[in-house]
């Protein structure tokens, strides 16, 4: 299986060069089922559209079958994070304050492996979080496994499309 530091170290810099950050990595799946993901997004906006995914795929592909860093066979797939986003930087936690999460960790933090709750920023290395169960918790970003956003409202509301045109000309067969 390919290292997803490696992978990092090559795709990233593809992907800043064309104005974008990544987010994140994963390769999952098996046989003919092995999916790389990649999801990044544009800094000022922190989505992208169709046309950015398409770019990001070209080049990647173009890159990808020059190197052959994975030596099973894969499907590319290039997207932006979405809503309910996935946290992975240190600044996401920052940037996403005041918004619910889910967060697991690799190691029991006060005794719980599962928090949900609300952002509530960083100090050095640590999130500070409010789980909705135990109140004020600091996880280590290190412990981190997973963390994503919640879907809400109010994040709907934060997170609205970069245009909304031809929403309204929506045709029905009938």
């Amino acid at each position: 299986m390919a290292d997803i530091a490696e992978l990092t170290a090559l795709i990233e810099p593809e992907v800043k060069a064309l104005g974008f950050d990544l987010v994140r990595i994963k390769l999952f799946g098996s046989g003919d089922e092995r999916t790389l993901q990649i999801m990044a997004e544009d800094p000022k906006t922190k989505q992208l559209v169709i046309e950015d995914c398409a770019a990001i795929s070209r080049r990647l592909s173009d890159l990808l079958d020059e190197v052959d860093p994975i030596e099973e066979a894969y499907r590319l797939e290039v997207s932006s994070p979405g809503i309910d986003r996935p946290l992975t930087r240190l600044h996401d936690f920052v940037e996403w304050g005041g918004f619910e999460a889910r967060i697991t960790v690799t190691e029991a933090v006060e005794g719980r492996k599962t928090f949900k709750g609300v952002l509530g920023g960083v100090e050095g290395e640590d999130i500070q979080f409010k789980d909705a169960k135990v109140g004020d918790v600091v996880i280590p970003f290190a412990l981190v496994d997973t963390a994503k956003l919640v879907l809400t409202d109010a994040l709907i509301s934060a997170t609205m499309p970069l245009s909304s045109e031809g929403a309204d000309e929506i045709e029905t067969e009938g």
